[in-house]
């Protein structure tokens, strides 16, 4: 009875593993006959570095006391590529990417336009404030890249094109410091924060949910599969609504992402 058992046990081990090679092979063999016709498969993994800024910085803000990258920003993509010619120079990549961008900074102001959060009723007090601003950045994207490529070598190629992205989640919030707020406007009452006295803004609901922007980069093949990338995001709309008026100015996302890739 228990040879019968083990020998069921066995064949149906056996035929499971040869279920998964014949399911491998036929993979394999759909892999193949993609590169054929001139497509690529690819999946990278990097973390992104940069900042949501204004373009030129605008008279409002007077110095930055301090940036950083507000933690690691993952982004994960999967791609195609579908070469044009033989020689497969030209081609043209689209992809998803699921990707956050960070940024923390603290930044000295003059007049800058606010709304921060009364810590005693919980409501909102507009106007002017001059002093000092942190803010927090923390959003994340499902983001489709539309690429041209051009293969310099067997090892290098450049990418260009347009990209779209699509907020999941958002965060810009903060707080102010040191400093004093004019309310509603530059002749109202003065409100001051000194020591240790400070007020937060989240204007987190505020954000856009539809971006887009442009992207450039290269690509160096360090092994047959393993590739080696470094692509630089450049926000084209304002991340805020367009009826937002608390902050003046438009502000864009601009990340460095860099990372590994790996090629069927």
């Amino acid at each position: 009875m228990k040879t019968k058992i083990y020998s069921i046990l066995l064949a149906s081990f056996l035929l499971m593993n040869a279920a998964n090679l014949w399911s491998q092979e036929e993979r394999n063999q759909g892999i193949i006959q993609s590169y054929l016709r001139g497509w690529e498969y690819s999946l990278k993994a990097g973390f992104s570095l940069g900042g949501t800024s204004p373009l030129p910085l605008p008279e409002e803000i007077r110095g930055i006391n301090s940036f950083r990258p507000g933690g690691v920003a993952i982004a994960i993509e999967g791609n195609s590529t579908k070469w044009f010619d033989k020689q497969k120079k030209w081609g043209l990549t689209i992809g998803v990417r699921l990707e956050s961008k960070k940024m923390s900074t603290d930044a000295r102001v003059k007049n800058y336009s606010m709304e921060i959060i009364n810590a005693e009723n919980g409501r909102s007090l507009p106007g002017l404030w001059t002093g000092n601003v942190k803010t927090k950045v923390n959003n994340s994207y499902l983001t489709v890249p539309l690429l041209a490529n051009y293969r310099i070598s067997n090892r290098w190629k450049v990418v260009a094109g347009p990209y779209f992205s699509y907020m999941i989640d958002g965060n810009f919030s903060g707080s102010v410091y040191e400093g004093h707020l004019r309310t509603p406007d530059a002749t109202g009452q003065r409100i001051d924060f000194t020591g240790e006295s400070i007020a937060t803004y989240d204007f987190s609901d505020n954000l856009r949910k539809f971006q887009w922007g442009v992207q450039v980069g290269g690509e160096w093949r360090a092994f047959k599969h393993l590739n080696v990338f470094a692509d630089l995001t450049w926000g084209l709309n304002d991340i805020f609504q367009k009826d937002f008026q608390t902050i003046t100015f438009a502000m864009y996302p601009i990340y460095l992402n860099i990372g590994f890739g790996y090629s069927f």
